[in-house]
């Protein structure tokens, strides 16, 4: 690369790089002095002979190339790069800008061989007179072999050896400028040259400098384009753009030194070169989409880009992950799409602001594939705490970028059903239940271990003090702590946390999952992706999917690698079909009932941590999941969500249906918009109906006053139907206009 034009007066660098440029351009001045016999090529190669400068294999290693991402239809959506570059074939550069690099860095560069000994001659005479080096020598091919020594270097001292002003390092450039010539032709060399060059303003290679400074392709430069782009080469850092107005008066001082070059040379005519010259710098400042948090969804942009980091397949070190994600050129297909993804973010805008402290976040996944369709949240990806941004990924586990989670509350409570319906229980099998709840031993619980959990101390509540006999149809409506604390101890939590584990379900911050009498009541923290994952299960007649963001991983040379489902069938899907027609009905006969449906077959489960510190609503049709979370990250526990205004109203308390509910609700309306309703499978009657272990009591004569609390039949009429969460993990509820389970 020519020098920076600097007089480095007596300067130690100055003098150094004075004295490597006097000795190797005397060294080649005396090869040209050798007899000349057969013309000036002979001369130059008899010289080079005597000198033993021998062609050396120049070892390219593929240049850093940006990684685009792209969402389910194929749109780009984010870039990742360790340099912003995108190499272009050289008939995809405007011929005027080969034309202008050349005039100004080798304009003989056509006619020389690896170096040019005219030129590095005359370089040599005007430095010694000028007392410094005030002019390159270098041809293009020298040049390109240096930017490939430098990019290939790791560390700083690499760096630095490089582009280090020594008689050695020269010669060995040289060396390198011979295989090259050797290897390829002019025009593959200034290909390659101009794809590797730095121009500034974070630009590598033509294409990528075309797009940041203009606006345009490399092959739609003009003439005061391509001459500002040819300029900047020499020294990018003085003449970046994008570092003021003083930098950019020197880049078009350099621009309208590479016209008139190239009117000198005669490539463009006086009038084409003075209306070129006319001309404003032009300079665009166009963003380069890098990194998450440009991102359009930063969300699942985190969840791509951690996959990639931490999965063995992408790389076996940190370090080989991270180059092939910065610098492998890849094109990246997803599982996002914009209609979902859109959905979720407008449902949450609707209940919660960006401004709240609380946290509504969001995941959509495809039943069947795993496929996550939609991460969202209500506050901004950034590290702005002014404006109240998140610096982490809040729908997701640890593991993709995120926190510790919220507590699941009564969503868990699926799992316990899942268990009971697996081991034989019936539709309307039940049990009377208190209005709170006490293990009658130590060894009523056990966890995976065999060790006894049980706590007799601690009696555990439903909201409103209510008991009576319950079914898993009606106990499920209800939610009631104490119906699904019995149902656990009967069917067994070890069992119960091996459904859930089936079912992908792990603590977001990637501990071990707690296995403690209150399982069944969410106390674990959980993320949404893994939850609505669980429930895309169930959608997906028992057949579990792990979350899956990448389809299609196409390299720098076009060789396409594709990732399928990977899944397994958690649960029988008779089983599955079971327990959806009962979750079915937490919409018309349950906590949802006053929110209600969607016009379709849909499925779920409201969810609420200790005491409204986190809420949670999650739920699916047979084409879609998704689960949807609130809380304070600050801490629940310091920070819960009762007495609070959230997205402009205030709430005494709240509830999975007061603000999750309805933000799922509306984003599945908007999300299936215009796609046909697939239908749930309906239950085998004949495996799950009536009842074989606890059957319910005949009803009461009519005359008889019975009342909540009281024994009644099975159904949602009951008497006695709790509520989630009296003082453990699990739901509040009250009764509503439209049910006796209420519409929280």
């Amino acid at each position: 690369m020519q020098a920076h034009g600097k007089s480095l007066g007596s300067s130690t660098a100055g003098l150094v790089r004075l004295i490597g440029a006097a000795i190797v351009a005397g060294v080649l001045v005396a090869a040209i002095a050798l007899p000349a016999i057969g013309g000036a090529g002979v001369t130059v190669k008899a010289g080079i002979n005597e000198l033993h400068i021998a062609p050396v294999a120049l070892q390219e290693p593929p240049l850093p190339e940006k990684t685009t991402l792209l969402d389910a239809d194929g749109k780009p959506i984010a870039q990742f790069y360790y340099q912003n570059r995108e190499s272009v074939p050289l008939e995809k550069i405007a011929p005027i800008m080969r034309k202008a690099i050349v005039a100004i860095e080798d304009f003989r560069f056509y006619e020389h061989g690896p170096l040019d000994i005219e030129g590095t001659a005359r370089a040599l005479v005007r430095n010694l007179a000028k007392g410094g080096v005030t002019q390159g020598g270098s041809s293009i091919t020298q040049q390109y072999v240096k930017q490939v020594l430098f990019n290939r270097a790791e560390t700083e001292a690499e760096k630095q050896a490089a582009i280090a002003p020594t008689v050695s390092r020269k010669l060995n450039e040289i060396r390198y400028a011979m295989d090259v010539e050797r290897r390829y032709s002019k025009d593959e060399i200034l290909n390659r040259y101009l794809n590797i060059a730095y121009f500034g303003a974070s630009a590598y290679g033509i294409e990528a400098a075309a797009k940041r400074f203009f606006g345009k392709h490399a092959s739609e430069l003009n003439l005061s384009q391509a001459a500002t782009l040819a300029g900047a080469v020499q020294d990018p850092n003085a003449t970046d753009p994008n570092l003021g107005k003083s930098y950019r008066d020197r880049l078009l001082a350099r621009r309208n030194v590479v016209i008139d070059r190239m009117q000198q040379l005669g490539i463009v005519t006086a009038a084409d070169a003075a209306a070129a010259k006319a001309k404003k710098l032009g300079y665009k400042d166009k963003s380069i989409p890098g990194g998450c948090e440009e991102s359009e969804f930063p969300y699942f942009c985190l969840y791509v880009r951690n996959e990639i980091l931490h999965d063995p397949q992408f790389g076996k070190t940190d370090k080989a992950r991270e180059d092939f994600l910065a610098r492998g050129g890849l094109t990246i297909r997803t599982t996002i799409d914009r209609k979902a993804q859109k959905a979720a973010e407008n449902a949450i805008k609707k209940y919660v602001h960006p401004s709240d402290k609380p946290v509504a976040s969001e995941a959509l996944i495809e039943p069947g594939t795993g496929a996550i369709k939609a991460m969202a949240s209500s506050r901004k990806f950034g590290s702005n705490r002014k404006k109240n941004e998140m610096s982490f990924n809040i729908v997701a586990d640890a593991l993709h970028g995120g926190g510790t989670g919220f507590q699941a509350g009564s969503t868990f409570k699926m799992f316990t059903l899942v268990t009971a319906l697996k081991e034989g229980y019936k539709f309307n099998d039940g049990f009377n239940v208190g209005s709170t709840y006490t293990a009658p031993s130590y060894s009523a619980f056990k966890d995976c271990k065999g060790n006894s959990v049980g706590d007799i101390k601690t009696p555990l509540h439903n909201a409103e003090g209510h008991g009576g006999f319950l079914t898993l149809q009606t106990g499920t409506w209800g939610s009631v702590n104490t119906f699904f604390l019995t149902l656990e101890q009967r069917v067994g939590l070890c069992d119960v946390v091996k459904t859930a584990k089936d079912f992908g379900i792990k603590r977001a911050d990637g501990g071990k999952l707690q296995e403690f009498e209150p399982f069944t009541l969410g106390f674990n923290e959980m993320d949404p992706v893994t939850v609505a994952s669980a429930y895309a299960g169930l959608a997906a007649r028992g057949k579990y999917c792990t979350p899956m963001a990448i389809t299609e991983i196409t390299d720098r040379f076009n060789k396409v690698t594709s990732f399928k489902p990977e899944c397994k069938q958690a649960v029988e899907a008779e089983v599955a079909d079971a327990a959806t027609s009962i979750l079915s009905g937490v919409f018309t006969k349950g906590t949802m009932s006053g929110v209600g449906g969607i016009g379709r077959d849909a499925a779920g489960k409201t969810g609420t941590g200790d005491v409204s510190r986190t809420v949670w609503f999650a739920g699916f049709t047979p084409d879609l999941a998704g689960a949807v979370s609130l809380g304070d990250p600050r801490g629940p526990v310091r920070y819960p969500l009762s007495n609070r205004v959230i997205g402009g109203r205030s709430y005494g308390s709240v509830f999975g249906a007061s603000i999750p509910g309805p933000i799922w609700k509306a984003t599945f309306l908007s999300a299936l918009k215009g796609v046909e309703p697939s239908s749930f499978v309906k239950p085998d009657m004949s495996r799950f109906g009536g009842c074989s272990h606890v059957c319910a009591p005949p009803p009461k004569p009519k005359n008889d006053k019975g009342g909540r609390g009281g024994d009644g039949g099975p159904g949602p009429d009951n008497g006695g139907h709790g509520g989630d969460n009296g003082g453990g993990p699990g739901d509040f509820f009250n009764a509503g206009p439209n049910s006796p389970f209420g519409n929280r």
